[in-house]
């Protein structure tokens, strides 16, 4: 079903099979085309860690605001607490994310135009782009396709009272007969006719156990419903085993286990089916049924229950959590198939898997750099020979970026150009960590060298580039990566490559809707995408002030050429300039050298929000600074690689869906490194090192933030 879908909506895509093995293709395109892993996520399922999914329904219509948000948080942190790494599903622009990041829960947590998600939902839901909470069946849907065996929620739906006149069934329960993912559960819920749900679940073939020392099945906020279940694990380990032993089968079915509320947190039995009965005659009278049916009754029962179902809701959730969390720890420890457990899970021979994913792109030079250091902080002209060192590294503004997302965990697709000598060999040989298939190698041509001398605290005194390759970047040659570009979470260029290959980005991002970053390079280049049109597809600049006001003077914009020497004058003119820029880019990061950092762009709930996919009511433009990290003039080995460590880092914190804060802080550790490294781009950035969570610790890091007026670029208090 979903693979005619993607035939008449999905272009592009790329399929080394053909058609006849549907199911296998099906899994591909859907895998690479809709699915966005979190980098958390990923990074777990590379090193076998356990992980859990987790549904976002129970955010979008389960709970209400701030409850629901406030319970995300809380469900994910037992996940972590308890040795797992929490994976919760949501549908956000047309794709379906596993994994999210803070803003993401607060999206959905908040937003009034959420869809309910269940399979049936999906091929329209992502044709159409719509953001939603994803039910139980299209979490495990989502779940298989990650590659992650258990998934842990509230209460599954079932047959609904009455089902057999009304037909009124969940996907949960055919889901369960046909998607071999393991959900924890405290059962069915309450509203709905329990004996009628297993009766359909043993029909599908599911294996339904209870878990700890009871065969009593639990009724979602009661821990007995009054049925038996067929099965019992009596704890973790035995859960473990019995996934285990169901994924080594290859039954093609998934699981339940069912898991009693607390004694402590659970509602009177008799209360509760009181209140759902009332609850039911209701919704008759109101002719509510389908997928409104579930969310009506349990709010009416929360209400009609004076708020004791809620409590119980959000207790017997997370109790789930932390049960789930355990049993993925145990299964982890058993369950480890010979091929790779997620592509088994997935059905995916390693063979089989396309080569088309959802990376960053980076188009942009490449240089072999030649830094001469001086001894002293004067450099005498004249002829005469300056004592000093000069060591060979490599750059580039392009490179660099790719160089240090790569060594961030991202690894995006490089595309450049070198010529077919020894500075390429050399090229090749250093940058065995990057994607560099998309580097061509020309004949007859040099490969682009640049040569900086720098003086003894670091800065630049001049620089002399050799860089007609990067001409050779054409359009036409970018348009031949166009699958990669497609399928790209965000696209970086610099400003070395030409004006048509920018042109063409910007255009083929526009229709793709696909983020852009562009890295002016330097003051000569910085107006290139200005020269046209163009530049209003861009999202994202960084310019640093210089290359600011260049930009502004191709624009047309009447100003002043002189560099204020006062923090506060600098930050206006920042500001001031960048608004010209704001009325089409979403937000502007000014790099200010010694000075920091300085972001423009629109707020959200009182914070500059970076993401412009996220539909959210804009409250204006904001300006957030940031100083620069705290180093001595004799810890400064090199300031060339900076600026793009810091667009790296910021980068690398956008697409791992961090806050507005912690990419900021990325970048700025990032750009703390490379000043103390001999190249561009310090050796010692790594995940590890430039991690949200190193960065939180980060006490120099005290930013301000300003709402700007529009009119003037004046800034007001917040």
């Amino acid at each position: 079903m979903l693979v005619s879908i993607l035939r008449q909506f999905g272009q592009g895509f790329s399929c080394t099979m053909g058609w006849a093995r549907c199911g296998i293709v099906e899994q591909r395109l859907y895998h690479n085309s809709f699915l966005r892993i979190h980098p958390n996520v990923k990074q777990a399922l590379s090193e076998g860690r356990p992980i859990v999914a987790l549904e976002s329904t129970i955010i979008t219509h389960g709970m209400p605001y701030p409850q629901n948000i406030s319970m995300a948080k809380d469900v994910e942190d037992i996940v972590r607490t308890n040795g797992s790494v929490p994976a919760t599903v949501g549908i956000l622009r047309g794709k379906i994310h596993v994994g999210l990041c803070e803003e993401d829960l607060l999206f959905l947590a908040k937003s009034k135009d959420c869809v309910k998600v269940s399979r049936r939902d999906l091929p329209y839901v992502l044709s159409k782009g719509l953001s939603g909470g994803s039910t139980v069946s299209a979490t495990m849907i989502a779940a298989k396709s990650a590659g992650i065996p258990i998934f842990v929620t509230g209460g599954i739906g079932g047959v609904h009272r009455d089902g057999e006149k009304t037909m009124d069934i969940s996907a949960d329960l055919t889901e369960l007969g046909r998607t071999p993912v393991a959900v924890i559960s405290a059962g069915v819920k309450s509203i709905l006719d329990i004996g009628r749900t297993l009766e359909y679940l043993e029909t599908e073939g599911v294996c339904v156990s209870t878990f700890g020392n009871s065969q009593d099945f639990p009724a979602f906020f009661t821990p007995k419903s009054g049925f038996q279940a067929p099965c019992n694990v009596r704890n973790e380990e035995e859960a473990a085993q019995l996934i285990a032993c169901s994924l080594e089968l290859k039954l093609g079915s998934g699981l339940l286990i069912a898991v009693p509320i607390p004694p402590e947190h659970s509602v009177s039995g008799q209360e509760i089916e009181e209140a759902v009965q009332q609850a039911l005659k209701e919704a008759r009278l109101k002719h509510t049924t389908g997928k409104e049916a579930t969310p009506f009754l349990l709010k009416r029962v929360k209400e009609i229950t004076g708020g004791k179902s809620l409590e119980s809701n959000l207790a017997l959730i997370k109790n789930n959590a932390q049960v789930g969390s355990r049993i993925a720890v145990a299964l982890s420890r058993i369950w480890k198939p010979e091929g790779g457990l997620w592509n088994e899970l997935r059905g995916l021979e390693s063979s089989e898997i396309s080569p088309v994913d959802s990376r960053p792109v980076v188009v942009g030079g490449i240089y072999v750099d030649f830094i001469a250091k001086t001894y002293h902080n004067k450099i005498v002209y004249g002829g005469q020979t300056n004592p000093g060192q000069v060591q060979q590294s490599f750059g580039g503004v392009g490179r660099n970026v790719a160089d240090c997302l790569s060594r961030l965990g991202q690894k995006p697709l490089f595309i450049s150009a070198v010529g077919q000598d020894a500075h390429s060999k050399t090229v090749f040989q250093y940058c065995t960590h990057m994607d560099m298939r998309g580097v061509k190698k020309l004949e007859d041509q040099r490969t682009a060298t640049y040569c900086a001398v720098i003086t003894n605290n670091g800065e630049l005194s001049f620089g002399l580039g050799d860089i007609d390759i990067h001409c050779h970047i054409t359009d036409t040659y970018v348009s031949q990566f166009a699958d990669c570009l497609r399928h790209a979470p965000l696209i970086c260029i610099d400003g070395n490559v030409p004006l048509a290959t920018i042109q063409y980005v910007c255009d083929f991002a526009k229709q793709n809707s696909i983020p852009v970053c562009y890295e002016p390079t330097d003051v000569d280049k910085a107006a290139k995408p200005f020269l046209s049109n163009s530049w209003k597809s861009l999202t994202y600049i960084s310019p640093n002030l210089k290359e600011l006001i260049s930009i502004n003077l191709i624009l047309g914009h009447p100003v002043h050429i002189d560099i204020p020497s006062e923090l506060d004058d600098i930050i206006d003119k920042a500001i001031v300039l960048s608004l010209p820029l704001l009325e089409y880019l979403h937000c502007v990061i000014i790099t200010l050298g010694a000075n920091g950092v300085l972001l423009c762009g629109y707020s959200s709930g009182g914070a500059l929000f970076l993401y412009p996919k996220i539909k959210v009511r804009q409250e204006g433009l904001s300006a957030l600074h940031y100083p620069a990290a705290p180093i001595s003039p004799k810890e400064i080995v090199n300031v060339s690689g900076a600026g793009d460590s810091f667009i790296a880092g910021f980068l690398a914190g956008i697409l791992a869906e961090m806050n507005t804060d912690i990419c900021v802080r990325m970048g700025l550790l990032a750009a703390r490194l490379s000043l103390q490294s001999h190249g561009p781009i310090s050796n010692l950035i790594s995940v590890t090192t430039v991690s949200p969570q190193q960065v939180k610790a980060i006490s120099w890091i005290k930013p301000k933030t300003w709402k700007i007026d529009p009119s003037n670029g004046k800034k007001l208090l917040m």
